[in-house]
């Protein structure tokens, strides 16, 4: 069955493709759809992961019926499905259980908010934090474990800058956002207020001058994707030395390793922002421990509101659903369950989902659709007019290392240290974050897995990860739009192949290019190639600074922050077309223009998306993603679909072959 028999009702055909491919594939559709009342965006997209969710609950809801009245179930020695099956009820039933949450009240929060009003000093909120973000609060930074850019068989520690209670730095300066600050200190004191606060009123505009504070240390988001800038190795020694102020060792300890001396764990950590943290330094020496108790106080209380009275619940989601997003509804405590469950133990239920979900013969067709994207990508390579024969050999020899993980994980986790209470759920989520927490921090020093998943198998999305350089398709991402084994070729590789070739092409983006094929950072590039790419890069980003979003006019998008995912989707449109052809041509010959048509088609359907006001300008703001429109439409720079739909000077996409830019 056709992918597109499900688009054709949502078409304008009053819009031509020429103008405007998106328009055309989902005009009616945008025109007629309502988003639900508990989504901040709908489409294709949300849908699939909407059924995903829909099926994990199912598979959830059997698994807990399953395992009542097995009083060995939950052995934490038995490590088979059956004590996952308990550990899956019981978080699932703890979270639904809302009458013993309403009766806990607050109560569960109570001994991390007594500890915050004992703090005396900038060295005690140090170690708070280290024991607060073990359990998975969050404090004034970001930590997590990954492998070391220039030495990719090994684990370090890496630090990010954070402590801010709106998405981005410019939410704090800018006069476009200054109802959402005002909005986010009514969130704040009525947050305190339900948190025992003697003057929340007070602590809210503290708090705010507080985080304003953080957020001038604060790099742009765009500069954040610089990976020669961000890679900063310090010694223990050295990081004390750029944040004086706090008391490193004690954070460390307290979050479950060990910063220096006999039997250190994190001999050294990689800081993506070091200025910021010089920044931190002065805030922590200038600001009064009093100030600081307010802003932990707010920190804890947002960490604790989705597992504790409905009052609560409600007040998180009124600032970052409705405000921040435009979500009008709240949604059904089973999908929150479902998630909290995919949280702490997501592996165990992924093992099941494709069991269920994902058959062996879809995993051989996408075997043979990335084999087809890898030689359509070499073809291309060679093919190249601005790249010298000695790049190009670099570049076959990391496209030949790519590794791709299809469907779900060879080993899946293990989750018998993992312990699961059936009637406490903020301390089955403090557990499953501290069982995380320790499961990162036991990676530093030991082998690289390059096994692992860092998305679940019923995830409807797909990654790329230089520092393994692998990609990977979940097997919730291979449904309709994007695959069906059912489907005609042309809509597969006009979906997952375009995909697949997006995540290619990271291996080639403007972040991704620096990364050799073992994962470091290592310049392969000659200087005159990397010159010839950084300035179609720039072209790239100077055409993706002229659009405005439809639905928000007189703002644009951020080329800059936008550049690696357009790269992406220029790279893996153009890499899927020509893997198409080689495809076409090994069974049936060439295909026909409406064959070529129909690959486009499916592309514009799979970014298929209708935001709510709010989300567009979070995510215009914040999302390294341009929005749908525009994703959909970078045909602009494809000689291909100016042959295939015959464009002519003066349509809307129609761009002078001079002005198109193509990179890969």
């Amino acid at each position: 069955m056709s992918i597109l028999d499900d688009a054709r009702p949502g078409m304008d055909l009053g819009i031509r493709p020429q103008d405007d491919l998106f328009g055309h594939v989902n005009g009616a559709w945008l025109t007629e759809t309502e988003i639900p009342s508990d989504r901040s965006s709908w489409g294709p997209f949300v849908q699939l992961a909407d059924q995903a969710e829909e099926d994990v609950r199912a598979i959830i809801t059997e698994l807990a019926a399953a395992s009542d009245g097995r009083s060995d179930a939950g052995d934490a020695g038995d490590g088979g499905d059956s004590g996952d099956a308990r550990k899956i009820a019981d978080l699932f039933n703890s979270f639904m259980d809302t009458d013993r949450v309403e009766a806990a009240g607050i109560a569960p929060a109570q001994p991390l908010i007594d500890a915050v009003a004992a703090l005396r000093d900038v060295r005690d909120l140090a170690a708070f934090l280290g024991e607060f973000e073990r359990i998975g609060g969050y404090g004034l930074f970001g930590s997590y474990v990954d492998t070391d850019d220039r030495q990719s068989d090994r684990y370090l520690f890496h630090l990010v800058q954070g402590g801010l209670g709106l998405p981005d730095e410019s939410y704090y300066r800018d006069d476009k956002f200054a109802e959402i600050r005002a909005a986010y200190v009514g969130y704040l004191t009525r947050l305190l207020t339900l948190g025992g606060h003697t003057d929340p009123a007070a602590a809210a505009d503290r708090i705010l001058e507080l985080d304003t504070d953080l957020a001038k240390g604060h790099w742009e988001r765009a500069d954040t994707r610089d990976v020669q800038k961000t890679y900063n190795r310090l010694t223990a020694a050295e990081l004390a030395a750029l944040c004086p102020a706090f008391d490193w060792a004690a954070y460390i300890t307290n979050l479950g390793g060990r910063l220096d001396g006999a039997g250190a764990t994190i001999a050294e950590v990689v800081v993506r922002q070091p200025s910021y943290l010089q920044h931190l330094s002065g805030v922590l020496e200038a600001t009064p421990i009093e100030i600081w108790r307010d802003w932990l106080l707010s920190r804890v209380l947002r960490s604790a509101a989705p597992y504790l009275t409905d009052e609560l619940v409600q007040t998180n989601f009124d600032f970052y659903g409705r405000t921040l997003s435009g979500t009008p509804e709240l949604r059904a405590r089973w999908k929150r369950a479902v998630s909290f469950v995919e949280g702490a133990m997501g592996e165990a239920v992924g093992r099941e989902y494709v069991a269920r979900h994902f058959p062996p013969t879809s995993k051989a067709m996408m075997d043979e659709l990335v084999a087809n994207l890898i030689a359509a990508y070499r073809q291309s390579i060679s093919r190249l007019d601005w790249m010298t024969d000695e790049t190009k050999e670099r570049a076959y020899e990391k496209l030949a290392t790519f590794r791709p993980k299809i469907g779900y994980p060879e080993r899946f986790r293990d989750y018998s240290a993992l312990v699961v209470v059936p009637d406490d759920l903020v301390a089955n989520a403090q557990a499953a974050a501290g069982f995380e927490t320790d499961r990162q921090l036991a990676k530093i020093g030991a082998p690289v897995d390059r096994d692992e998943w860092f998305m679940l198998p019923q995830t409807v999305n797909a990654y790329y990860n230089p520092g393994t350089n692998e990609i990977c398709f979940p097997a919730g991402i291979l449904q309709k739009p994007f695959f069906s084994p059912d489907a005609l070729p042309a809509e597969n590789y006009g979906g997952i192949g375009a995909v697949i070739g997006h995540e290619v092409g990271h291996g080639f983006d403007d972040q991704g290019a620096q990364y050799d094929g073992e994962g470091n950072l290592n310049d392969w590039w000659t200087a005159d190639d990397k010159a010839a790419f950084e300035v179609k890069s720039k072209a790239l980003i100077a055409q993706y600074d002229g659009f405005s979003p439809r639905n928000l006019p007189g703002e644009h998008v951020n080329g800059a922050l936008t550049v690696g995912e357009n790269i992406g989707d220029l790279g893996g449109l153009t890499i899927a077309h020509t893997a198409y052809l080689i495809a076409a041509a090994s069974e049936d010959g060439a295909p026909s223009v409406e064959d070529r048509k129909t690959l486009f088609l499916n592309w514009a359907y799979v970014w298929r998306t209708k935001r709510r006001l709010e989300q567009e300008q979070q995510y215009l703001t914040i999302d390294p993603h341009s929005p749908p429109e525009f994703r959909a439409n970078i045909v602009r720079n494809l000689d291909e679909f100016h042959e295939v739909f015959g464009t002519a000077p003066g349509d809307g996409l129609w761009l002078d072959p001079a002005d198109r830019v193509r990179i890969w």
